[in-house]
């Protein structure tokens, strides 16, 4: 899966694409391809030296207090 972003040529829009994938795939300029478009999500990983410092806070019940009180604001 390739995530890109959409941007705008005079009326067009356009999805760029890093030519090592267009070459992964073995297509070039000009050819026609299959797009199937889907909003990203995307979410912030911990990397694993975190994770657990992360978890021993978010356990900790003012912490869950702050994020309840962040999330129905």
């Amino acid at each position: 899966m390739l995530l890109t972003r959409i941007v705008r040529s005079g009326n067009s829009f356009v999805i760029r694409v890093p030519r090592e994938e267009m070459e992964r795939i073995g297509v070039g300029v000009d050819e026609e391809v299959t797009v199937d478009i889907h909003r990203a999500e995307i979410r912030p990983k911990l990397t694993a030296d975190l994770e657990a410092p992360v978890a021993e806070r978010l356990a900790q019940p003012e912490t869950a207090a702050a994020f309840k009180l962040l999330a129905d604001a």
